[in-house]
């Protein structure tokens, strides 16, 4: 018997069908109490735990290798390669739905509709003022189909966009931009790409010093993008308008992060993927690739 090892809470939470195409074939799907046994999984199904090449190297009957959503910089691709193991995810299964939240983060960051939510809840009636995205300036950061997505949201409430993206020279429906010029003119920068460990975070102390005063930084993305404690210091100091961050370096959030004293920042639980049609059709895309390379055949949606 084959076993599907499901790590990540979130699979198949909206949608039963993912559970059916495993078990259907024989796969064995488990979602472990407490420590997951690597000894006996043939197929693993994560979400954004790491896994490296010392659980890679746990787990001597792995044969497949799926991510529940999109990016896999969370894989260790060499020591998978090295073993011969395909990593599949889900290609733009939860594009729409992190746009869509995004956008949402950008609105409620800019015109304080949490922070009212938390007055009137606690007996107030605050009556806070932020400007209008009409006219204003977004600065996307990739520019891949979430970046796309989010830069459409963005010219339909008239906003002028930027776009910074080394491998799309010339973004549609955006003016392409260096980084420092787009850091230097955008009222509100949003981050969509996926961060690389070695090189540190893309937005260290430079990069949001130079950002434009009282901008919004936005990141649903992945927390290693930006240096947490200097945009918790610029947004003390006043340099920062504002950031609405659903990603973060160390999750769950540390307790003693400045993020959590900082003002003007909205924090939310790396749930920007997480809409109902976005989690079906991801769990049904792994599913069904996890079965083919089972069965032996090549997955229709590899990582590597």
């Amino acid at each position: 018997m084959t076993t599907t090892l499901i790590t990540t809470p979130t699979f198949a939470r909206c949608a039963h069908r993912p559970w059916e195409i495993l078990e259907l074939a024989g796969a064995g799907p488990i979602r472990p109490e407490g420590a997951p046994d690597l000894r006996t999984a043939d197929a693993l199904i994560v979400g954004m735990e790491p896994i490296t090449a010392d659980v890679i190297a746990a787990a001597p009957r792995l044969k497949v290798i799926a991510k529940h959503g999109v990016g896999v910089d969370t894989i260790d691709l060499e020591a998978a390669r090295a073993r011969g193991i395909p990593v599949v995810c889900a290609p733009g299964s939860n594009s729409r739905a992190v746009a869509e939240y995004t956008f949402g983060l950008i609105l409620s960051a800019s015109r304080g509709i949490f922070a009212s939510h938390q007055g009137v809840a606690a007996g107030e009636w605050p009556k806070l003022f932020g400007p209008e995205l009409h006219g204003r300036t977004l600065g996307v950061i990739g520019f891949g189909r979430i970046g796309r997505l989010v830069a459409g949201y963005g010219a339909a409430f008239g906003m002028r966009v930027l776009a910074h993206d080394p491998y799309v020279p010339d973004p549609p429906g955006a003016e392409p931009a260096a980084l420092g010029e787009l850091l230097a003119r955008a009222d509100v920068v949003s981050l969509h790409l996926p961060a690389d460990p070695a090189a540190g975070p893309l937005l260290d102390r430079t990069r949001l010093t130079s950002m434009k005063r009282g901008a919004l930084l936005v990141n649903a993305a992945r927390g290693g993008l930006v240096d947490e404690e200097t945009l918790a210091a610029l947004l003390t100091d006043g340099h920062l308008g504002g950031a609405a961050l659903d990603a973060f370096a160390h999750e769950p959030l540390l307790p003693d992060s400045p993020l959590r004293g900082a003002p003007n920042v909205l924090l939310t639980s790396h749930m920007a993927a997480c809409g109902q049609e976005a989690n079906r059709l991801m769990g049904v895309t792994v599913a069904e690739d996890v079965v083919r390379v089972l069965a032996g055949d090549e997955p229709l949606n590899p990582a590597t």
